[in-house]
Order: C-alpha cells, then structure tokens, then sequence
C-alpha cells in the first residue's frame, strides 16, 4: 500500500477511539468491557504492525483471524444467558447514537479510495450507502429519546435498514479483499484493511456497530412483545 497522507490514519484512529467510547457509555461504564477493547485494539495493532495480514495466498484467509473472534464472542454474547443478560443491560439510546461513527469510516473510505487503497466500490460514489446510516442517528436519537416522537416499531425498522446497509458493504469489503475469496475489484483491491490501523475496521468498529444493531433489535423486540402481551 502507498504512504497515505496522516489524517487518514489519525482519523481512522480517532473513529475508533470515538466507537469504544460510546460503547462504553453504553455498557454503563463497566471496566471489564473496556477492558476487553482495549486489549484486543492492542492485540491486533501489533498483528497489523508485523504485516501478518498482508499475507493474503493462505487458505483459510488470515483475515479470518481478524473477524473471527469478535464475531465469535457476539455469538456467545447471544446464545448465553450471561452473554444476553449484558445485552439487555446495554443503554439503547447509547447504542443509536453509536453509529455516528459511520460517517467519519464513510469519510476515511473516500480518502483510502482517492489514495488507491480500495476500489470505488466501497464508498459512497460505489455501492456503499452506510454513511445513510450514520447520518441518520443523531436525527433517530432526537425524536426516539428527546422528542419520544418515534417509538419501537419505528426505530426496529431503522435498525433493520441500517443493519442492511452494514452487511452490504462487509460482504463487498471482504469479496474485494486480495484473497482466493476475492470476486470483484481486481484492478484496485481492498488492500488498506490489510495494515495497521485499518485492520481495526473489520476488527474493531464494524463487530461495535455490528453488536448494537443486535443488542438494540433484542431489546426491541423484547419491548415490543411485551407491550403486545399487555
């Protein structure tokens, strides 16, 4: 990958610092889950750092290193009733305002891609809409908790469609990704993940974001049985 200019990483470094500030505010500020972050942001700093992940002929892909375990231990936070109990326990209003960090990633993605470090098509001159996402939360904080204007079915819709828009734009992030998975931007592959601090993208920002939307859906729904069974 080319030098990039230092606002990029800086940034990037910042959106990431800015997601597990929220998240903790959202966890109540419990130490442990800030913990957990930190040590792991720290793990993978290092991992980036030593090019691990710029090996990308590997079968399975390095990357998965890098995914797997945050998307392992929200998969424990789901199918446990310790890991559901820290869910529910979770301040929704918190976790809506969370995705503002969506634009600022959205911003650092067109400057990766002016630099040739990801194809268009991550951006939001490509397929990438993510940046509606995060536009969109402070306005969804203001008449969901201030204005109590929009109630649960509105922000379970909200929270589906941004939920989508995530997904849209991992699957075209990991499948123009250099690796024997890659289908799509062969001319300009998704390399800035492959180094440091980027790597706290799909490792970091994107399973934060990813854990709200689940977290925010299951009290949703929980709230939204319950006022059904009344």
């Amino acid at each position: 990958m080319k030098t990039l200019p230092l606002i990029l990483p800086l940034t990037f470094g910042a959106t990431t610092s800015l997601a597990i500030g929220i998240f903790y505010l959202a966890a109540r500020r419990s130490g442990r889950t800030l913990a957990v972050l930190l040590v792991w942001l720290l793990l993978q700093a290092g991992v980036g750092l030593s090019g691990f992940y710029t090996v990308t002929d590997s079968l399975p892909p390095r990357l998965a290193l890098l995914l797997g375990p945050p998307l392992l231990l929200i998969l424990g936070l789901l199918l446990t009733a310790a890991g559901r109990c820290y869910l529910d326990s979770l301040r929704l209003e918190v976790l809506t305002l969370l995705h503002i960090v969506r634009i600022p990633v959205e911003l650092v993605l067109f400057g990766l891609y002016l630099h040739h470090a990801i194809p268009q098509l991550m951006t939001f001159e490509g397929r990438n809409y993510d940046i509606l996402a995060g536009l969109t939360a402070p306005v969804v904080f203001y008449f969901a908790f201030r204005k109590k204007q929009v109630g649960t079915t509105g922000l379970l819709v909200w929270n589906f469609l941004c939920l989508g828009l995530l997904l849209n734009i991992v699957i075209n992030a990991l499948l123009s990704a250099p690796t024997p998975l890659q289908r799509f931007a062969f001319e300009q592959p998704n390399v800035a993940i492959l180094h440091f601090p980027f790597v706290w993208l799909p490792g970091c920002v994107v399973p934060l974001v990813l854990l709200a939307h689940l977290a925010a859906l299951r009290q949703l729904f929980i709230s939204h049985g319950t006022r059904q069974v009344k």
